[in-house]
């Protein structure tokens, strides 16, 4: 999908700050209530994912686990992409990771560590249903970041074909420069580590992500994918997304379609180019041009 039109960027730091606040303010102001009175990810019925009957074909031998982004959940977050992979013949899971109590439906707020240790352990379930001894991973946002932590510290890269990440922060990120504001603001960084950890791991320099990017960005044995958009405005600079090492490809949506004026969320939840190299790095002995008319099919 091709988004043509797009705001105008002049008040964006302002927006990125504003929203950044505004949801610093609901997940602390969220209560086991509205957890109990709203319907969980979980408990929705997906399109033909999270199928634990399915077995991986010989074209297709590797369950492939989605894992979506901050405040995303195992759901929304694939609404496009997962369809678009089990209509190719893929065995698809999503899980919902980083839930905090009382805050229903968005997740990725929690300690990044711990839910790298839940994304281990839902690994471990779908190679055990499925009988495949690896998977492919693809994540947007935190999502294609923080599997990084599990391939490094926890065991991952025994498990793990492939990581392909939609816009991940790899390196974190400064949200537009606004991140260095943190000090003049006495007491929204306590509220961050307080509330929401799983924000606060993002900030580049953290000692989450100074652990993290300490020595190489990859480990041997992995096949990685970065897809980036030049548009994102929550994953900035968009180029500290990529990675250094073997077996790595940092791709450029624009590169391959100018007309693709995806941002950081729609790279990731819409964009049909993005898809098609999804699909080009799962399987990339058949791989296809991407182009503009890969919106197509």
């Amino acid at each position: 999908m091709l988004p043509w039109n797009r705001a105008s960027r002049t008040p964006r730091a302002r927006r990125t700050l504003a929203a950044l606040l505004l949801a610093v303010a609901a997940v602390a102001a969220s209560t086991t209530t509205a957890a109990a009175a709203a319907p969980t990810a979980a408990a929705t019925t997906s399109r033909g994912w999270n199928d634990y009957s399915c077995k991986p074909s010989a074209a297709h031998p590797r369950p492939v686990v989605l894992v979506h982004g901050t405040f995303g959940n195992s759901i929304d977050n694939w609404l496009v992409l997962a369809p678009y992979l089990v209509n190719r013949g893929y065995c698809v899971y999503s899980l919902d990771y980083g839930q905090l109590p009382g805050v229903p439906l968005f997740n990725g707020l929690g300690p990044i560590d711990k839910s790298a240790g839940q994304l281990a352990a839902f690994v471990d379930k779908v190679l055990a249903a499925t009988g495949a001894p690896e998977a492919d991973l693809v994540g947007h946002s935190q999502g294609g970041m923080m599997p990084n932590y599990y391939l490094k510290f926890l065991g991952g890269a025994a498990k793990v074909n492939a990581l392909i990440g939609l816009a991940p922060d790899n390196h974190g990120t400064t949200l537009l420069g606004l991140t260095k504001l943190l000090p003049y603001f006495p007491g929204v960084e306590d509220l961050l580590n307080a509330n929401t950890p799983g924000l606060a791991d993002q900030v580049a320099g953290s000692p989450f992500m100074t652990r993290l990017n300490a020595g190489d960005d990859t480990v041997p044995g992995v096949k990685y994918t970065v897809i980036a958009t030049r548009y994102d405005e929550v994953v900035t600079p968009y180029r500290t997304q990529f990675l250094d090492g073997p077996n790595v490809r940092n791709v450029l949506l624009q590169d391959l379609c100018p007309l693709d004026l995806s941002e950081h969320v729609a790279i990731g939840t819409v964009d049909r180019i993005a898809y098609h190299e999804v699909v080009n790095a799962l399987d990339p002995a058949h791989a296809t041009p991407t182009t503009c008319a890969s919106v197509i099919g």
